[in-house]
């Protein structure tokens, strides 16, 4: 297939393309804005490939995505493009509606306007597909509850509202206009590449800086993690086999407590880097509570059941395997780090002075 990838350069989106690139014969455009968020050092292992190609574009740029799509031509398109951090959504939300709801508006209506004059048979075998999370269905409450393709939805933050209302864009433009789409809403990934601010990434660089390791709260707030690379696999399952219309959600069976979380990192860095902070005798004695997320989700867990039922996927890591691999790898790519904490990585053209303060 041809497949156009958008959001391609963030954490995700890179995982989806090395992927793709590296286990597939597929060909990839990947087409990115390049905010703080996309890195293109983390596709340099297939920048190269013949297969492979960049387009630095913004998914509201109708004019620039009906260019690539005609000339493309792409079989598919998984959308990734999106601003998804709930901390940077509650201090600036005007961000997160203009990208996950215009931005993806403006992506609907330039590829409907493509896939409208395609001949009947390329009409019929193309898929739009979209990647959505799992925290438009809100929270949960019950200690046994599941999250399932038919929850109700029920954002908190003004992120998992974005993604919510294109999530419904996306479900609107199939039902009137026939565009074959697919959904999929995931649980929280981790992995390589992870942007520093989130939580397992910062909790690593913090501890081996000998930094305060800053939980929200009291730390109980329970998480499905799903490793990235477990994610890439289901999407590339998704737009290869998932029945057009269908919303599949991939979780990676793996709830755990945010403080439980940050303790199994600290246990794998006393280690994996014994080498402690001076003054640091274990670096969970780095912990430090700080007052909890405005409108916090107590509890997300995916029932997964469909994917596994209808496409046979199922996550081939548990937490304690990826998580060890992801805790080694930041220790062994501590350069790519030092490149999104200087800034170096987008250079000065993007303006991202505010990315060694999230860090510091």
């Amino acid at each position: 297939m041809r497949i156009l990838v958008t959001g391609g350069a963030g954490f995700i989106g890179s995982a989806l393309v090395r992927h793709l690139i590296g286990n597939t014969e597929h060909e990839v455009l990947n087409l990115d804005k390049l905010t703080y968020a996309g890195n293109l050092e983390s596709l340099q292992s297939i920048a190269n490939n013949t297969r492979y190609e960049f387009v630095q574009a913004d998914i509201a740029d109708a004019a620039t995505v009906s260019a690539v799509l005609e000339r493309f031509q792409p079989d598919a398109i998984m959308h990734l493009a999106a601003e998804s951090h709930v901390d940077r959504s509650i201090d600036g939300p005007a961000a997160f509606i203009q990208t996950n709801i215009v931005g993806t508006y403006a992506l609907l209506e330039a590829t409907r306007a493509w896939w409208s004059r395609l001949p009947a048979e390329q009409r019929g075998a193309f898929r739009f597909h979209h990647i959505s999370t799992d925290e438009v269905y809100g929270d949960l409450h019950g200690a046994n509850d599941l999250f399932h393709e038919t929850t109700p939805y029920a954002p908190s933050s003004p992120y998992s509202a974005s993604k919510a209302a294109s999530d419904h864009l996306v479900r609107a433009w199939h039902r009137t206009y026939g565009l074959p789409v697919l959904i999929t809403n995931c649980s929280n990934n981790y992995g390589p590449y992870h942007f520093p601010e989130k939580l397992i990434p910062l909790m690593i660089l913090n501890a081996l800086a000998g930094k305060p390791l800053p939980v929200y709260g009291n730390g109980q707030q329970v998480r499905d993690w799903l490793f990235v690379e477990d994610h890439a696999r289901a999407l590339l399952e998704v737009v290869s086999r998932g029945e057009v219309g269908e919303t599949y959600n991939i979780g990676g069976h793996n709830e755990q407590k945010n403080l439980d979380v940050v303790h199994a990192i600290c246990a794998l860095l006393d280690e994996l880097a014994p080498q402690h902070p001076e003054g640091v005798a274990r670096y969970a004695d780095l912990i430090t509570y700080v007052q909890d997320r405005p409108g916090h989700d107590l509890r997300y867990a995916i029932d997964a059941s469909k994917i596994e039922r209808e496409l046979g996927w199922v996550p081939q890591e548990t937490f304690a395997t990826g998580l060890r691999k992801t805790v080694q790898w930041y220790l062994d790519n501590l350069q790519w780090c030092r490149h999104v904490q200087d800034g170096s990585y987008q250079g000065e053209r993007l303006g991202n002075t505010d990315i060694k303060e999230l860090i510091a």
